[in-house]
């Protein structure tokens, strides 16, 4: 069953963001549902994109170690490596859904977590990518 919601990186992001307050708090309590529920997942791409983005992108950003705890937390929701498999779906989707490589990796990621939905600000409110919706919290 896919009943597993697939977190992008924008959407942590935000819940680190001091200069987007509406954003944040949003970002927040969807994940603090998910937290609850145990049905939030990611990708070791996430991951990446998250710690270089808080720490290097963020004013006022975090810090290593503050960054490397939430990444140590995320564990939780079971990253999935971007693998071979990964890749090749990802390559199927950018052909068919005329997608960035990222987001293709992002979407590739969602199908192999068994995700339903694709929390994200960056691809389409709606839009359903190998049967996966995607929903923009904002």
């Amino acid at each position: 069953m896919r009943g597993n919601i697939f977190v992008d990186t924008n959407i942590l992001v935000y819940s680190r963001d001091l200069s987007e307050p509406a954003k944040q708090v949003e970002a927040l309590g969807r994940l603090a549902v998910l937290w609850q529920n145990g049905t939030g997942r990611i990708s070791t791409q996430v991951c990446n994109e998250y710690y270089t983005t808080v720490t290097q992108k963020l004013k006022p950003g975090l810090s290593k170690d503050e960054a490397w705890q939430d990444i140590e937390d995320l564990f939780a929701w079971q990253p999935l490596a971007v693998d071979k498999k990964v890749l090749v779906k990802a390559k199927t989707c950018q052909s068919r859904y005329q997608l960035s490589w990222w987001d293709s990796l992002i979407v590739s990621a969602a199908y192999y977590s068994n995700c339903s939905t694709i929390l994200s600000e960056d691809l389409n409110n709606g839009q359903k990518y190998f049967d996966i919706v995607v929903e923009n919290p904002f």
